[in-house]
């Protein structure tokens, strides 16, 4: 009989970004996002599947795939574009091999960063551009389990003033995940683990089984979680909850305690983007001459000033073998001690963005890797598991109520409810209204009609992303997150006067379709007053 598991680890990566695609420029800033999403996080996690299943090492976590990124990955136009990202990043490298030449300090580097997205970029066109059938992949050989998120990413319970607005962002996720993946997910990632009483009830009529939660989100559950976060909760309308184990998270997420933050890793602030002249860059800095990030690195972190030394990729890797060996040392002393108090092996689920792993802390799936390399020698090791597997084995959990919690700053809401954005919601409230209004509607106009109120839907959806309030509240990408929602919301009233007059414009409806073009099966009567 195989040794039973000193306790358990659900590692969940939240794979997610706003939807970004501007089809009228031939190059957009922001759709960089994208592409250094896909380069420096997605394909390199992919890498490291693969490699884990060459090596018959066992791996086992969950994705949860945001409908809005899922729709960017499935794109002709943004995979066309980020061959072309990968592609000019790779004549640029040849480039710096020239001005670098034999420099000891950075020669090695530069060959790094070629290597690698060479890689990167054959891996890429295995999977026909899109690494979402990278996933679908691993999922199908049991390795990830895949599971969605509201459509847009909407701050649902500052939506649920309208609760179709909430149900919209859940069915339109539900489909598109099912169509792609194959699969009707059971488990739903909260988006920015906002959560209200009641919200698990909605989730239930739509065949969720699990959500996840911020620590406190659990422990301040009535009645007390005899088991604190170490095992799930049942909300009463029978969803499980998995809360967010604290220390592991502070040991992968924390700027000054985290292991990202490392004096041997690469800083992530230093880029020749700004390093360099522009005429060093040209014609490589798109749009013309504009400085940015390019992701092409030199320098380790160091320490706290400015003062950086040359990034050593050997010392990295070693570190990287160190904190992994750590971070399994500390889960398996969590779980000695849990297990003193508990009924079975305590379970630590460890919630992070995906893009923490690579774009952020580039060295992070190195040491997801490590992870599992290390533990699969060892005979009182961890168990990895996804939550749906660990509920067929613990399929009884306490029934408790979880309170109102977010994750972020203050761990209430306050990141995307305060004084830089709270005058989104009422505009946001009252086209979610007028929305109801038509979707509840009968049109007998054809099919035009039909057509421009699945788009109206559509620009609904996108305006209601939780990302701009983040972003007006960050600061940094303000006035670009100010002007989609008015953008949205204006596509919003112009499509829905022309629909109450009548007056629909085939042109003007259908650049609107090809500019915002994601869920294909948009379905308007999602937003009836009365789902049945």
């Amino acid at each position: 009989m195989p040794h039973p598991p000193s306790g358990f680890v659900s590692l969940v990566l939240h794979c997610h970004l706003p939807f970004v695609r501007h089809p009228e420029h031939e190059y957009f800033l922001e759709e960089n996002w994208y592409y250094e999403a896909v380069f420096e996080t997605y394909l390199p996690l992919l890498e490291v599947f693969e490699s884990l299943e060459n090596k018959k090492i066992p791996f086992s976590l969950t994705l949860s795939v945001s409908p809005t990124l899922l729709s960017m990955c499935l794109d002709p136009l943004l995979q066309k574009r980020a061959l072309r990202y990968v592609d000019q990043l790779l004549a640029l490298l040849k480039r710096e091999k020239k001005r670098v030449g034999q420099d000891d300090s950075f020669g090695p580097v530069v060959q790094m960063y070629e290597e690698k997205l060479s890689r990167y970029r054959d891996l890429f066109m295995k999977y026909h551009g899109n690494v979402a059938e990278g996933f679908k992949r691993f999922q199908d050989s049991g390795h990830l389990e895949l599971i969605t998120c509201a459509a847009t990413h909407g701050f649902l319970p500052l939506l649920r003033v309208y609760e179709p607005a909430v149900r919209a962002q859940i069915e339109t996720a539900l489909q598109l995940h099912r169509d792609f993946f194959g699969k009707n997910p059971v488990g739903f990632w909260l988006p920015e683990c906002a959560y209200e009483p009641g919200m698990d009830k909605i989730l239930k009529e739509y065949g969720i089984q699990f959500t996840f939660l911020e620590t406190h989100g659990v422990l301040q559950a009535t009645p007390h979680p005899s088991f604190g976060t170490f095992a799930p909760i049942v909300c009463p309308s029978g969803v499980t909850v998995f809360g967010r184990d604290l220390e592991s998270s502070k040991q992968v997420w924390s700027a000054k305690e985290g292991y990202p933050g490392d004096p041997v890793y690469r800083e992530f602030y230093r880029d020749i983007g700004y390093d360099l002249t522009t005429e060093e860059l040209h014609p490589y800095l798109q749009p013309e001459n504009f400085r940015r990030f390019t992701g092409l690195k030199y320098y380790r972190i160091t320490g706290g000033t400015d003062q950086k030394e040359p990034y050593n990729p050997q010392l990295a890797q070693a570190k990287v073998r160190v904190h992994a060996g750590d971070f399994l040392s500390r889960r398996r002393h969590q779980a000695e001690e849990a297990h003193r108090w508990m009924d079975r092996p305590p379970l630590m689920t460890c919630l992070y963005d995906a893009e923490l792993f690579g774009h952020w802390w580039y060295e992070g799936p190195s040491f997801l890797q490590e992870l599992f390399e290390q533990n699969a020698g060892r005979q009182e090791s961890l168990r990895f598991i996804t939550p749906s597997d660990y509920l067929k084995i613990f399929s009884e959990n306490q029934i408790t109520q979880p309170v109102f919690s977010t994750w972020g700053v203050g761990g209430y809401s306050e990141f995307w409810l305060n004084e830089t954005n709270d005058w989104i919601y009422p505009p946001l409230n009252s086209a979610c209204a007028e929305m109801i209004r038509l979707a509840d509607l009968k049109h007998t106009s054809g099919k035009l009609v039909l057509r421009a109120l699945n788009q109206a839907s559509r620009e609904l959806l996108l305006a209601q992303s939780s990302d701009w309030a983040f972003m007006m509240k960050a600061g940094r990408y303000a006035p670009y997150a100010e002007q989609r929602i008015k953008i949205h919301l204006n596509r919003f009233y112009q499509l829905a006067d022309s629909i109450r007059t009548n007056r629909v414009s085939e042109a003007y409806l259908s650049d609107l379709e090809e500019r915002d073009n994601l869920f294909r099966k948009m379905d308007y009567q999602t937003f009836k007053k009365d789902p049945r």
